[in-house]
């Protein structure tokens, strides 16, 4: 199954993301995007889990029970909402390349954010193996980030 790049901008991997919670995969493997412009899509097709309160974080489940989270920035909690508009509704089905989020990159540089975006998959089963493609540039909701297959499965 492939996890499309939730952002336009250069992957980045998971190693250089200057923050020990997504470095060292607490919250999952996956990798990061540096994006160039301000929207936010649907990784995958499924529904609208987790949109945080202050809009910059989401995450997608599929049918299957896959999640993947998307993490807009670095620690861009602490703008309460500030530059991010959301476009989806907690609970929502979502197509994969619908946009969830809008945000203001130049605002959330000028408050002093990394604007690096981890993509990551939570609470991955076991049986399940996730195949990383190389760092690249990429388009939102059309290049696909990794790719998630369940063990014993042919990529």
């Amino acid at each position: 199954m492939p996890i499309l790049s939730p952002f336009t901008g250069r992957v980045v991997p998971l190693d250089e993301v200057p923050d020990p919670v997504f470095a060292e995969r607490m919250l999952g493997e996956g990798v990061a995007v540096d994006p160039v412009a301000g929207i936010a899509v649907a990784p995958l097709r499924g529904r609208l889990v987790v949109l945080h309160s202050a809009n910059h974080a989401f995450a997608v489940e599929a049918e299957n029970g896959l999640k993947v989270l998307v993490h807009i920035g670095l620690d861009t909690v602490h703008l309460r909402g500030e530059g991010f508009e959301r476009l989806a509704q907690e609970g929502d089905p979502v197509e994969a390349g619908q946009p969830i989020v809008r945000f203001d990159p130049d605002r959330i540089r000028a408050a002093g954010y990394c604007l690096l975006s981890p993509v990551v998959l939570p609470d991955l089963p076991e049986r399940y193996r996730v195949q990383l493609v190389p760092a690249r540039e990429v388009i939102a909701g059309q290049d696909p980030l990794l790719y998630v297959m369940v063990e014993n499965d042919a990529w």
